[in-house]
């Protein structure tokens, strides 16, 4: 894992071309390289071989419900927000193996999966994908039920981090002081510069690992021109988010107001069809499925990703605890604002905005609780004013 420094080595200034070579370098390792390309009309997560497969050239256009890709002006490898794919789907997969099952002559015998040992090489993580990462870290790694499998996955895993030139319609990565500049959980960071003196990033190392890498390729020291210009690039971003939420007492807000009447406005639009618990590079909700061949000689179980916006998921005996779309909304996203500080001591949102962008109906969360933060204060006014 990367960590937060290896200070010795200054900022680098690299070539756009000699990414090229950090890719090839760590295929040669033996990394499975994963970051953005363009497929199905949407800027993904995937193997890459090279910088042509990145997204040069594309940026994305998101607000509620709404997300499409546009080419820019220019030839930027990560000139975009974030798309509908997290890093979770390859530390915590959408779905997993956990034993098979075979008769035989002797009884059923059952083989536990292997823990897998592809190593991950993640290029172009975003500072609050890097937050979230480390929330997945806090619940499935050092939490009272660790994932060996999300472990054996997140040990080895090699970040190289760009810090954000374009902010989203839909981000707000600044409220929750999650982004947009990386300040840790990387081996290497990056800030990509496009101007007069050509396509460059300016690289920052926060591992002995990345210092390493950095080491093998063609590299500059960086000046202060340079290191103000990729400041300007972060302050730039900060400046143009394009949603806010007040997190100020956003704890007892949510855990004080269960009976607000906008949990019944909400659930009137919501189609409980789970795309935010999907696309949350947080959410790590589970079922367990059991899968047996015809002629019953073999089966094996799969844990699948889950949503507690589906009816079943707080299914017990006598039938669903949250049995409206109101109580799951409520359910949802009171965990990820209030309810996880208490489990996990941190917020369960980052500010990514992928649960407005990709939300057939586009609620918004910030509005959604600047609404009963808005009709808290009426009631207590109200209140005062009775008294």
């Amino acid at each position: 894992m990367g960590n937060a420094g290896s200070p010795a080595m200054g900022p680098r200034i690299i070539e756009a071309q000699a990414l090229q070579a950090l890719i090839g370098s760590l295929r040669a390792a033996g990394y499975a390289v994963l970051g953005p390309t363009v497929r199905d009309g949407a800027i993904v997560y995937d193997r890459v071989a090279s910088i042509d497969d990145l997204p040069r050239g594309w940026t994305d256009r998101q607000e509620a419900g709404s997300y499409r890709l546009e080419r820019r002006s220019d030839d930027a490898l990560f000139g975009f927000a974030v798309g509908p794919h997290s890093w979770k789907r390859f530390l915590h997969p959408p779905v997993e193996t956990l034993w098979h099952a075979r008769a035989g002559e002797d009884g059923i015998e059952f083989v536990a999966e292997a823990p897998p040992q592809t190593r991950l090489a993640f290029i172009g993580v975003r500072s609050c994908e890097i937050r979230a990462i480390e929330i997945q870290d806090e619940v499935l790694l050092r939490g009272p039920f660790g994932d060996a499998a999300y472990a054996a996955r997140r040990d080895d895993c090699l970040i190289v981090a760009v810090n954000c030139s374009d902010a989203g319609g839909t981000c707000f990565c600044t409220s929750m002081n999650a982004g947009p500049k990386v300040r840790s959980g990387f081996d290497l960071a990056l800030t990509e510069l496009l101007g007069v003196d050509g396509h460059r990033f300016l690289v920052e190392v926060g591992s002995d690992r990345g210092a390493e890498l950095l080491r093998g390729l063609p590299a500059l020291a960086a000046s202060a021109a340079d290191a103000d210009a990729a400041a300007r690039v972060v302050e730039r971003t900060a400046a143009s988010m394009g949603r806010a939420l007040d997190t100020a007492g956003i704890k007892a807000l949510l855990q004080s107001n269960p009976d607000h009447p906008r949990w019944d406005d909400v659930a009137a639009r919501c189609l409980s069809c789970g795309n935010c618990t999907m696309v949350c590079p947080t959410c790590f909700c589970t079922a367990v499925e059991d899968i047996g061949t015809l002629d019953g000689g073999s089966a094996q179980r799969l844990r699948k990703w889950d949503s507690c916006f589906t009816l079943d998921f707080s299914y017990i005996h006598g039938g669903s605890v949250r049995h409206s779309t109101k109580a799951r909304y409520r359910q949802w996203l009171t965990h990820k604002l209030a309810n996880w500080i208490d489990q996990f001591g941190s917020s369960g949102c980052v500010g990514c905005g992928r649960c407005i962008t990709w939300c057939p109906v586009g609620i918004d969360l910030t509005a959604e609780v600047a609404a009963i933060r808005s009709g808290a204060a009426a009631s207590s006014e109200e209140h005062d004013a009775d008294h």
